[in-house]
């Protein structure tokens, strides 16, 4: 059977801390939002999503790079990913007493797994403008929504 060649421990360098680290940084942020309104889904969980994306795709992108891009699709982190992150959102999203809830914890877990992959693939550009977009859509769209809701309340209770 052959094997890859092994990648020894020198060979951890600041491109590749960057990529796992950061991936991992952002996945946490990422969390704060969940963690803060007490969804099931925190830190944790978006922290090991985005970091696992990212370890994930820097490794197909090595095995790629080794095997000289043949037998390999690369493509294929998006597919598995999907399909992970799939089975747990679909765990979370439960429909009760004619609501639907943890759809946007579910759909924040999709984004911590695709902040990794950008990670992973050093897209920096990508990652910083996702990430800070997410942000502001998490907390400024949240502030946004609670001032419609507290007028829609004064509304009805002026109607009463």
């Amino acid at each position: 059977m052959e094997l890859n060649a092994p990648v020894f421990i020198h060979s951890i360098d600041l491109d590749l801390l960057s990529r796992l680290g950061g991936a991992a940084l952002l996945g946490l942020l990422l969390g704060l939002d969940r963690e803060y309104r007490g969804h099931e889904a925190g830190l944790r969980t978006h922290g090991l999503i985005c970091f696992s994306a990212a370890v994930m795709t820097v490794s197909m992108i090595a095995l790629y790079t080794q095997i000289g891009g043949e037998r390999g699709d690369v493509l294929r982190i998006f597919e598995a990913t999907g399909a992970f992150i799939g089975i747990i959102g679909a765990g979370l999203i439960v429909f009760s007493k004619g609501e639907v809830k943890n759809l946007t914890t579910a759909a924040h877990l999709w984004l911590a797994a695709v902040v990794g992959i950008a990670c992973g693939a050093a897209q920096w550009p990508l990652v910083l403008i996702g990430g800070a977009i997410s942000v502001v859509m998490l907390t400024l769209l949240r502030l946004v929504e609670s001032h419609w809701e507290r007028k829609a309340g004064a509304s009805a209770d002026k109607a009463d």
